[in-house]
């Protein structure tokens, strides 16, 4: 009893991949990394968005999760 046999399809034996990615693949790590800079650099905007109540509170949570 013998078993099929599978043989390659004609593509992969060339050497090179064609993948395309999508705009937003390279787009969203791009603004986000500006996002991350932009509060290193100006970390006043950071704190002027904690003095407010809920941004507060939210910031006070996390750091409880953190501490843990």
């Amino acid at each position: 009893m013998s078993a099929p046999t599978h043989t390659r399809p004609p593509l992969a034996t060339r050497g090179g991949v064609d993948a395309r990615l999508p705009w937003w693949a390279l787009a969203l790590p791009v603004l986000a990394f500006v996002a991350l800079l932009l509060l290193i650099l100006n970390p006043a905007d950071a704190r002027a968005a904690a003095e407010q109540p809920a941004t507060a509170h939210l910031l006070e949570r996390l750091e409880q999760l953190t501490v843990r």
